[in-house]
């Protein structure tokens, strides 16, 4: 009889748990379909990293809908079972309280969106183009094509520079010519030399004025504008002023100053100086005296 008993319970909860293996099996392949389905939908309406992040969000919480229906399958109290998952879920929050607020972070930056995949951001003094928003972390790549990923609680604390929502920037460059340079002809070279980039915009007028008297220099200040929505480019512009404005410069004669210092000694400091000379010379002297005076001695002696 007890044999039977066994028997029986082997092959009912056998069949259950055979069933609840089914459910995982099929489970997992429905939910791998849903995903790819949700993410062909949402690909061209949302934003790229809106997209990746809702995908891994439902992908999780579909995973743990069919874990928890195959365990009701085999028999396991559902009630039980999701009671003692939150009791872990609570130890495992307490300990992991920065991965919280990594997630809570990333859901921020999905809500306000200070940026876009594909943007030029400098975020928690990294500079990259954004990747994507995961679930604790930002993706960048810095340019440099470093792969760097941000906890998403330091990003949503902290400020974000996107130099890629405005497609209009100001580029600032600044020259130095000698105090004897005529300031009105390197400005003019400069003003021609920024009238034929084109790269810079008309509008908003370009600036060169004189915007300071260094140590060693009278410094121009040049403010240009790009547009980016018209192939303006931040950096190609920055490097073509530069080599093109030393071109010109050495043609005209227009110096570039070196960092330098005019040194005035006081009189009576430097005449203290020439009669500490002179004293430590009297010194040496007087010692190298004594030196051969001590040696002669010494001589005498052994004779």
């Amino acid at each position: 009889m007890q044999l039977q008993q066994v028997s029986d319970f082997l092959i009912f909860y056998g069949m259950r748990v055979l069933l609840g293996i089914v459910i995982l099996l099929a489970g997992w392949l429905i939910v791998k379909s849903v995903v790819k389905l949700a993410n062909k939908t949402m690909e061209n309406k949302f934003d790229p990293i809106l997209t990746k992040f809702a995908v891994k969000v439902i992908n999780v919480l579909l995973i743990i809908l069919v874990v928890l229906t195959a365990v009701s399958t085999v028999g396991i109290e559902v009630t039980s079972f999701v009671a003692i998952l939150g009791a872990i879920s609570f130890a495992v929050g307490f300990a992991l309280q920065g991965a919280l607020s990594n997630f809570a972070g990333g859901v921020l930056l999905l809500i306000f969106q200070p940026f876009h995949a594909g943007d030029f951001v400098d975020v928690a003094g990294t500079k990259g183009v954004v990747q994507e928003v995961q679930i604790l972390y930002t993706v960048m790549n810095t340019p440099d094509n470093k792969r760097v990923y941000i906890p998403n609680g330091t990003l949503a604390n902290q400020s974000i520079t996107n130099f890629s929502t405005n497609s209009t920037r100001r580029v600032d460059l600044q020259f130095g010519i000698g105090y004897d340079d005529d300031f009105e002809e390197a400005k003019s070279i400069i003003r021609e030399i920024v009238e034929n980039h084109e790269g810079i915009e008309k509008e908003p007028e370009p600036v060169i004025r004189v915007g300071e008297h260094a140590d060693s220099s009278i410094e121009i200040f040049t403010r240009v504008w790009i547009d980016s929505s018209k192939g303006g480019n931040y950096w190609k512009t920055h490097f073509d002023l530069h080599e093109e404005v030393k071109r010109r410069f050495d043609e005209a004669g227009i110096g570039i100053p070196y960092p330098q210092m005019d040194v005035h000694f006081d009189p009576a400091v430097e005449d203290g100086f020439a009669s500490r000379r002179e004293q430590l010379n009297l010194n040496r002297k007087l010692a190298k005296e004594k030196l051969e005076q001590q040696s002669q001695s010494g001589e005498d002696e052994i004779i």
